[in-house]
């Protein structure tokens, strides 16, 4: 990438999130990640270059010091940061603007400091594509994975049931949602692959902005603009069909939509529970498997009594749950941590740099993680270690992961002199085929140390939302998805009778 010949024509509008912008490259399979401010700021910056800078080598550098570390550098990949010429980004921004979708407008992209995070493109990363077929991509974006097993929970519904189901609730209250998903983290992360399937599914019936899907590189499934309605199930099953009949004597056969989905889930979680090499072999999280169901979801415990094996320890979701456990306060627990902290910064101001609240996210940073003590003994170290431990969870907790998937050539699954693709093929190929796949992990931000009282305080409306909400709801009750199945689906389903 050539930065003094930039042209805002050769880049495309990605998506965005809350703090960010993302543009793709439409050859090179990179994208470049831009700085956004609220738009009552857009004529004047609220910081200065030297300080977007600084903000944006942080994420470098706590994804690569920090985040690397505790979930693997094969699931890491922490970019560059980049001064881009500001008349591209000028013309960039007003490129993509007609793109953006309007409820994400209320922020504007920097188009003064320059600096920008250089990353590969997940949803079209080069892999071995003997069929040159675009490469599907599953993002995923899980939550919290464990219930809180803290000694400080004042809630007894806490233990029970998970933060997300609970949000869910939140959401519809306050008007951000219409309805309320069924898709449930405990599920996802348990490592029973009943679970896993139902979870993803749940996900694919309502996205939300937890789920999307990409074809070469462009979005073709996900809860769009806001819109929940707007995801198309049969669209998306016409983009899969072909990956799915490709070989195994089944590319005139007719699958049903059942089968497609059925097929499709089943790679999604075979790359989920794979394990990427290392030291890790199988061994499983069993941490916490008493507490491994949410009273929420609606999977059916009879039908997998042994629901939750734990993942393999070297799986993307092992490592991304186990990092997300380093939040053992609760926030009612770490929140006087908190304001131990801050009432010593308050009296000391200049020990904000010594005690990196705003990094640099180095061996040091890490260094605190690890060497907190196990009971709390009063101490300001203690303190901050506990608070750094707690941000490092909110990051695991917020990630998102990516199932990159490219067909496998049926006469190459059977070689035997292909040594450096076969650590990514372990799916059967009879059914579903055979994939090449690779797993990342991505939005791994570090959280502002000043945001724990607002977590906090959504905390607390959550909880006390749900304990309303769910006195007036009868237990499970859930608004009808009518709407969500295809005909085909309709033609071949299961009805499940449950006692009453």
């Amino acid at each position: 990438m050539e930065l003094d010949k930039m042209d805002e024509n050769e880049w495309r509008y990605h998506g965005e999130g809350n703090k960010s912008l993302v543009v793709s490259h439409v050859q090179l399979s990179i994208v470049l990640r831009l700085l956004k401010y609220p738009a009552e700021d857009s004529e004047n910056p609220p910081q200065t270059v030297e300080q977007a800078f600084r903000q944006v080598q942080n994420i470098v550098d706590f994804s690569s010091n920090v985040m690397s570390c505790l979930l693997g550098e094969k699931f890491v990949h922490s970019g560059e940061v980049v001064k881009l010429p500001l008349e591209f980004v000028r013309q960039l921004s007003i490129k993509v603007q007609h793109q953006r979708p309007a409820w994400r407008c209320d922020k504007v992209m920097d188009i003064y400091s320059g600096c920008a995070l250089c990353l590969p493109n997940l949803t079209s990363p080069t892999l071995h594509q003997p069929t040159h077929t675009p490469t599907l991509c599953i993002e995923i974006k899980p939550k919290c994975g464990f219930l809180p097993y803290s000694k400080h929970v004042s809630q007894d519904i806490k233990t029970k049931v998970c933060r997300f189901c609970m949000h869910q609730h939140y959401k519809v209250a306050m008007g951000t949602r219409k309805r309320r998903g069924r898709y449930c983290p405990l599920d996802l992360f348990s490592g029973n692959r009943q679970r896993m399937h139902f979870a993803i599914r749940q996900l694919i019936d309502e996205p939300q902005n937890n789920l999307k899907i990409f074809k070469g590189g462009r979005c073709i499934f996900s809860s769009m603009d806001g819109i929940e309605d707007s995801m198309d199930l049969n669209s998306l099953l016409h983009h899969l069909r072909p990956y799915f009949q490709y070989g195994n004597n089944r590319i005139n056969s007719h699958m049903t939509s059942k089968a497609l989905l059925t097929d499709f889930i089943q790679v999604v979680v075979n790359a989920l529970l794979s394990a990427g090499g290392g030291d890790g072999g199988m061994g499983t999280d069993r941490r916490g498997e008493g507490r491994s169901f949410c009273e929420a979801s609606l999977f059916n415990k009879e039908r997998s009594p042994h629901g939750s094996q734990g993942s393999p320890s070297d799986s993307v979701l092992y490592r991304v749950r186990q990092t997300q456990m380093l939040d053992t306060l609760d926030i009612e627990g770490l929140y006087p941590l908190y304001r131990r902290v801050e009432q010593h910064l308050q009296d000391f101001p200049k020990e904000r740099t010594r005690l990196q609240m705003d990094g640099p996210y180095n061996e040091a940073f890490l260094e605190k993680l690890h060497k907190c003590p196990s009971e709390d003994d009063g101490s300001l170290e203690y303190a901050v270690s506990k608070v750094h431990q707690y941000r490092v969870a909110m990051t695991a907790k917020d990630s998102q992961i990516m199932v990159a998937l490219v067909p496998s050539c049926e006469e190459e699954e059977d070689d035997e002199g292909l040594p450096g693709q076969r650590q990514h093929r372990d799916f059967l190929s009879s059914r579903p085929p055979a994939f090449s796949y690779s797993v990342s992990i991505l939005d791994l931000d570090p959280k502002p140390f000043d945001n724990i009282p607002r977590q906090l305080r959504l905390d607390q409306n959550i909880v006390s939302c749900y304990l309303r909400s769910s006195c007036a709801l009868p237990k499970g009750a859930l608004p009808s998805h009518s709407g969500i199945f295809t005909g085909a689906e309709r033609e071949d389903c299961t009805l499940l009778f449950h006692p009453v």
